[in-house]
């Protein structure tokens, strides 16, 4: 057989394997509900992964790839997790923080810092390694940091801080 066709078919097997998810090199801060976000995804995967498994015909192969890529990943960030005590403090912002912040036109927003895993902007949970997160990660109120944007910086005030819930 030709070296060519074992190369084709070592490249078609290749391409089936889905590609890992990158861990971040960041600490993987966690609030409690983070934490429990990531036991029930991992439990949710483990779940999907034994029905897969038990169907035995290999009819979904690549499904079956998907959720085991995944199970690595979660059961990595689960084992790297820190839980972070609860923000109970309104003197400075840190993970868990409810903040409420305006920028120079007065527009006002309220994010809470979360863990990477847990961040989902449509809920305003933002990741605190992001660089909103950064800006204003250990700021007090009536402080203004700089929000390194892509668009460019943008100066922000902090207005009020609420521990997290």
């Amino acid at each position: 057989m030709s070296r060519a066709f074992v190369n084709e078919d070592h490249a078609a097997a290749q391409a089936s394997q889905p590609v890992e998810r990158q861990v971040s090199a960041h600490r993987n801060y966690v609030t409690a509900s983070g934490l429990a976000q990531l036991q029930a995804h991992v439990a949710s995967l483990q779940g999907q992964h034994s029905e897969q498994s038990t169907r035995g015909d290999g009819s979904d192969k690549q499904r079956l790839a998907d959720i085991e890529r995944d199970l690595r990943y979660f059961n990595q960030r689960l084992q790297s997790a820190q839980v972070v005590m609860p923000a109970v403090s309104t003197e400075k912002v840190q993970i868990g923080s409810w903040v409420t912040f305006a920028d120079a036109q007065d527009h006002q927003q309220r994010v809470q810092l979360v863990g990477e895993d847990q961040a989902d902007a449509a809920s305003h949970l933002i990741n605190w390694a992001s660089p909103l997160g950064r800006a204003l990660l250990g700021a007090q109120v009536g402080d203004e940091v700089t929000w390194k944007r892509p668009a460019g910086d943008q100066m922000i005030e902090v207005l009020r801080i609420e521990a997290g819930v």
